[in-house]
């Protein structure tokens, strides 16, 4: 039986436990932080696996737990830093034509003359979020100049400290009424989706909202299968905006949650093990 490591507790891998033994493959965490770790592969703490399924989300400790277990990744480091990255993902797909939301860049610092000119080239609210966050931590809405020019004090305070790494973010235009989807692709195939919807304009299942299983219409799909050959990412989210005729493709994650079976495409579990096994070394 194969050895799967999974670097969380939370959802997935519950999940992960009841479908992939019966494909042969055992899972079993893998805990990277909080904690101290000698570096050094003859005093490693970790048991030894085959193969992993996702490269852990702090990439720092992803280093060393790669440099001293030597495992091939579902999805590797690189998959999770490009992911990561919603600026450089929207620009990748935005060259090859997929459509994604209006956004800009700012890396700090910048001007206030340059701040007041990209809230200006959008129709108010504008969605400011940080451009290398997850679960939806750090996303606002500005209504109103004064307001936006507050929001951006407020991160140029935080990006002033010497160890943050990422110091820009996002501003971005508001779907006020757009239904949210997240897309599940597995090696360039559409394997499922979900509806996210809360009561508020954030629809992050980590902040409350509920995700009901839906089957998107083909040329949906077709699109998130696009994304994730463009990316090149085996295994990965891809989350859609629709609003009225526009389709917009608003971020993607390289360390989806898997949800229950009855929100994915029969097969789900088939393919999702058949990726893992296809990682293994021989």
């Amino acid at each position: 039986m194969l050895t799967l490591a999974v670097a969380t507790r939370a959802e997935t891998y519950d999940r992960l436990d009841r479908l992939l033994p019966e494909y042969g493959i055992e899972v079993r965490h893998l805990e990277p932080t909080g904690r101290t770790l000698p570096i050094s592969p003859e005093t490693s703490p970790f048991e030894q696996f085959d193969v992993g399924l996702v490269f852990p989300s702090r990439l720092m400790e992803g280093g060393l737990v790669d440099a001293l277990l030597d495992i091939p990744w579902v999805n590797d480091r690189g998959a999770i830093a490009t992911s990561r990255n919603k600026a450089e993902v929207l620009a990748r797909l935005s060259r090859v034509g997929v459509p994604v939301p209006d956004t800009v860049l700012v890396s700090n610092p910048v001007s206030r003359a340059e701040l007041r000119a990209v809230f200006e080239r959008f129709d108010p609210p504008v969605v400011i979020k940080p451009n290398s966050t997850t679960r939806g931590v750090g996303i606002t809405l500005a209504g109103d100049l004064d307001s936006f020019l507050g929001i951006c004090d407020y991160l140029s305070l935080i990006h002033e400290f010497p160890a943050t790494d990422d110091r820009s973010f996002l501003v971005q235009e508001f779907l006020p009424e757009a239904r949210d989807y997240r897309a599940m692709v597995i090696e360039g195939e559409y394997v499922g989706a979900v509806e996210r919807t809360g009561e508020g304009w954030k629809h992050n299942v980590h902040a409350g909202a509920r995700a009901t299983g839906v089957r998107l219409p083909a040329d949906h799909r077709e699109l998130v299968e696009r994304v994730a050959e463009t990316l090149d990412i085996p295994f990965i989210g891809v989350d859609l905006l629709v609003s009225g005729e526009r389709t917009l493709v608003s971020e993607t994650n390289a360390r989806p949650t898997v949800d229950e079976a009855t929100k994915y495409e029969p097969d789900f579990d088939e393919r999702l093990a058949a990726l893992v096994r296809s990682r293994t070394r021989e």
